[in-house]
């Protein structure tokens, strides 16, 4: 989905100041992966012409979306972001093109932190496991002999 990105903070010009403002962050699709191994949901989003990434943290069920004042096709939420290469706890707000779209990312992001909540408390997995409890009697048979 296609939107436009700000974070709250602090400007270099304004830096050590507490002056803080909106600024914007860059213009990208922005995307929520699921990996493959770890079934772990992130929320990634890169700048259109540069693809830098723009915001990269990981999609937790403890993340609040709160409706930005005075639109409807707006998000602002807080998570620790890795998007600049070291962990900081960034206020994000992310614009859409109309409120239909704001809705659907809405929906989809409750939908990520609802599955990472199961993969958090050990409920991901699926309802056939004989393979995983044939390699756990596998591994308990396992003998070290002097």
């Amino acid at each position: 989905m296609r939107s436009k990105l700000f974070i709250y903070g602090e400007t270099l010009l304004d830096a050590g100041s507490g002056n803080k403002s909106w600024r914007e962050r860059g213009i990208g699709e922005v995307r929520l992966l699921k990996h493959k191994e770890h079934q772990r949901t992130r929320l990634l989003m890169r700048q259109e012409k540069t693809m830098k990434v723009i915001a990269n943290h990981v999609v937790d069920p403890r993340i609040k979306l709160e409706p930005n004042a005075g639109s409807d096709r707006s998000w602002v939420w807080s998570a620790f972001d890795f998007a600049e290469g070291e962990l900081t706890e960034t206020i994000f707000a992310i614009r859409f093109a109309d409120s239909e779209i704001a809705e659907g990312f809405k929906k989809k992001f409750q939908e990520s932190q609802e599955d990472m909540e199961k993969v958090l408390a050990g409920e991901d997995a699926g309802g056939d496991s004989t393979a995983a409890d044939e390699a756990a009697e596998a591994v308990a048979a396992l003998k070290t002999s002097d």
